[in-house]
């Protein structure tokens, strides 16, 4: 029997058409997280799809996004917090494009860590040139977390996987030499899938959520064993992840007047 997979990071709203894509996941058995950068994202993103088997909305603060927002933004965060059961896209980038927001980033994803709700969601998390400090006060949090898209030193996935945190892999990833090492690192259990669509490219176009199908195949030559059996891996890592079956609820279709 096919395990059902998730794409547990996806910019659906990045997408010319988002609905055509999410027909094509559901046609193909592929659940989706969709991901957001910010309060007012996330929002409005669960009002455009409306009640929709097989995705979730994810309440998200982009590391990006904490320089440009209001500051009653964090405020409107926490009072979303309560509707959603997945948490992302959040973390710190202190690569060249973040840098200067830096002490913003690690107030904000201090505070969201801080909060009692998130310890009951799994998170997807960024952490480009910032992967010692966000695995840090993930293990600090004792949350539930996937590294996404990690491309950080071999020493600091040694620490995530002490602090007992996942790693997502999109088909990019499986293609680059440089992350061939930390894909080696990671033990097959502590595997999850994403795209990071529409943002990563796979077969010269941008990612969609069935390209997870690829990475399987990818993870199944890595660890030896068949699609088959890589697939049946990632489910359970999935159960271990959610803590239950791996059906990602639909998304709810009213939203509270106080947000």
């Amino acid at each position: 029997m096919t395990a059902t997979l998730i794409d547990t990071h996806c910019h659906i709203d990045a997408y010319n058409d988002p609905v055509s894509v999410l027909d094509q996941a559901a046609a193909r058995g592929v659940q989706i997280v969709a991901v957001t950068e910010g309060p007012g994202a996330y929002r409005r993103l669960r009002t455009r799809l409306g009640r929709r088997e097989g995705v979730h909305v994810a309440l998200g603060f982009h590391p990006l996004r904490v320089g440009n927002v209001a500051p009653y933004d964090l405020a409107r965060f926490f009072r979303l917090l309560p509707q959603t059961s997945w948490i992302g896209e959040i973390g710190l980038d202190f690569s060249r494009s973040g840098v200067a927001t830096k002490k913003q980033q690690l107030k904000v994803f201090e505070a969201i860590l801080s909060d009692p709700q998130v310890r009951t969601r799994p998170l997807t998390v960024h952490s480009r040139g910032a992967e010692r400090e966000t695995v840090a006060r993930l293990a600090q949090a004792q949350v539930n977390a996937i590294l996404h898209w990690y491309t950080g030193p071999l020493s600091v996935v040694d620490d995530a996987l002490a602090a007992g945190l996942w790693f997502s892999v999109n088909p990019a990833m499986t293609r680059s030499a440089k992350i061939a090492a930390v894909l080696q690192r990671i033990p097959a259990e502590r595997v999850l899938l994403e795209t990071d669509g529409p943002y990563s490219r796979c077969n010269n176009r941008p990612t969609v959520p069935v390209d997870i199908k690829t990475t399987v195949r990818h993870l199944a030559q890595l660890w030896g064993i068949s699609s088959e059996d890589a697939e049946a891996t990632i489910s359970r890592n999935q159960q271990g992840l959610l803590g239950r079956d791996t059906t990602v609820r639909s998304v709810e279709p009213g939203l509270g007047q106080s947000d």
